[in-house]
């Protein structure tokens, strides 16, 4: 029983085989192409042997139909020879006249005469032959300006459309040319600002840091925590909440301002009023005094 492996070279012998015909082919017909010029140098592979292969088939099949086209015309003219021959005899036999009897006029208007019947393709020179023959060519002649018309009422639009989308073109270039300068302006005011960003980032950080070294030596000197930048502007907030509460109070002692006051109890208050007075300045004296410590 053979193996795979001996298989495989006897399956590949006859694509070899196969190739080394193509190949012999191909270079006979590039021998017959090019003659006693030299034949171009090729790469020889499966792949170009392939594609001349299938060009030689399509040029021989070509040459074919050549050759029989070319013995179909000769059979014809081979006929249509018979048949002047025929006719011509068939003239000298009945009314003794022949071609060559003509006068030059007379061989002029005969020549025209046949020209036109070719040019006609018509199938003799009799009248019945012409007037269908030039009813057609007129008729062409007809369609043939109508498409023409068409063709030029289509040119015509073609131009239109044509400019109109030069027009449209242009516009678009310089609506092009504007956006990107406007793009060129807006990276550059990016670039800036982001320069600056980068600027105020790093003068935050050493703002913040300058604020925790203060508050640091300040803490370290003894100062009191409610002077901090922070308490300092927790008591802001606040002081602007009581702002606003006191709002609806003023409006409603407004009504009171009127009235008569009591002496005793505005002496009462006014003592009240000072003694507060006393404690906030004292108190104050002594924050600052610290600080400046």
């Amino acid at each position: 029983m053979e193996t795979p492996a001996m298989e495989a070279p006897a399956m590949e012998a006859p694509a070899e085989e196969a190739l080394e015909k193509k190949e012999m082919q191909v270079a006979v017909w590039l021998k017959k192409i090019f003659g006693d010029h030299p034949i171009p140098q090729y790469e020889v592979n499966p792949r170009t042997t392939e594609i001349l292969y299938q060009l030689s088939e399509r040029n021989r099949v070509r040459d074919r139909d050549v050759h029989l086209v070319v013995e179909d015309l000769k059979q014809k003219a081979s006929e249509y020879e018979s048949e002047a021959k025929h006719l011509q005899d068939l003239l000298m036999e009945s009314v003794n006249f022949s071609p060559a009897n003509l006068s030059s006029t007379g061989s002029r208007y005969l020549n025209a005469l046949i020209d036109s019947a070719l040019a006609l393709e018509t199938k003799d020179t009799s009248l019945a032959s012409f007037l269908p023959a030039v009813n057609d060519l007129t008729s062409d002649l007809f369609h043939t300006k109508c498409k023409n018309e068409e063709i030029k009422l289509e040119l015509a639009k073609l131009e239109k459309n044509l400019t109109a989308s030069l027009v449209l073109e242009k516009c678009l270039q310089e609506d092009l040319k504007k956006a990107e300068l406007h793009l060129s302006t807006e990276r550059a005011k990016a670039d800036h600002r982001l320069q600056n960003m980068d600027f105020l980032k790093a003068k935050s950080e050493e703002f913040r840091l300058g604020i925790r070294a203060a508050e640091e030596k300040l803490s370290a000197r003894g100062m009191d925590a409610s002077l901090s930048h922070q308490s300092l502007v927790a008591l802001s907030e606040k002081l602007t909440e009581l702002k606003q509460q006191t709002i609806p109070l003023k409006k409603k002692l407004e009504s009171y301002l009127d009235l008569m006051p009591n002496p005793s109890l505005a002496r009462v208050k006014i003592e009240e009023a000072k003694r507060e007075l006393d404690t906030l300045e004292a108190e104050l004296t002594k924050k600052v005094d610290m600080m400046e410590l």
